[in-house]
């Protein structure tokens, strides 16, 4: 029997874990978003979660790029959750991917490496050895992350960015899109720049 998956968030994001499910011949009953604003997305028909009445879900992904929203449905759900790890994806049999994480085409998962639950690893990034991804973090398209790297709780790494082995990057920080990081990120920084400086800080998490 095929495996059977529910989406939650009709968003560009969610076409590209619609096609990474589909190539694993994964079912995709429906997609739930709170505000939809049309009736299908790839020809998968929307429904507000409204429909569910309570009811838990036993494989869902949570289909929305933004880390603290993520973070907010997750707690708000009664569900069990599901991961979508692209075929093309290179995964090593000795890393973690966490539950409803998302590995994209492309992307480079290498040995004693832990990701967390909700993560996105986005196309082609690539994750050396012995890093750890906390939770709700989002890995954007083309990063390159050194061996013995830490990304803390829902830090956002912007796409091209390059981080040195080593270093630890705080929980709800910003990195900028092509910022070379050479040292330490503190938590809820933002960090822009070759080599990157810290601009401004995040407001933390209520």
């Amino acid at each position: 029997m095929k495996k059977e998956v529910v989406l939650y968030g009709a968003s560009g994001h969610c076409k590209v874990v619609i096609e990474a499910l589909q190539l694993q011949e994964v079912v995709i009953n429906k997609v739930l978003d709170d505000h939809p604003k049309q009736q299908e997305i790839l020809n998968i028909p929307i429904q507000k979660p409204s429909v569910l009445n309570g009811k838990l879900l036993k494989n869902i992904i949570i289909t929305i790029g933004n880390n603290k929203t993520r973070k907010k449905i997750s707690a708000d759900l009664n569900a069990g959750y599901a991961r979508a790890l692209h075929p093309k994806a290179i995964i090593s049999r000795y890393c973690s991917i966490g539950d409803g994480s998302v590995v994209l085409a492309g992307a480079v998962i290498n040995a004693d490496t832990a990701v967390g639950n909700h993560c996105i690893i986005n196309t082609l990034a690539v994750i050396e050895h012995d890093c750890k991804i906390a939770d709700f973090v989002h890995i954007s398209p083309k990063v390159s992350l050194a061996g013995n790297v830490t990304i803390g709780e829902g830090a956002h790494i912007g796409i091209g960015a390059f981080v040195i082995p080593g270093i630890t990057i705080g929980k709800w920080s910003t990195i900028g899109a092509g910022a070379v990081i050479l040292k330490d990120v503190p938590d809820y920084a933002v960090v822009v720049g070759n080599p990157g400086k810290v601009i401004k800080y995040n407001l933390k998490d209520e």
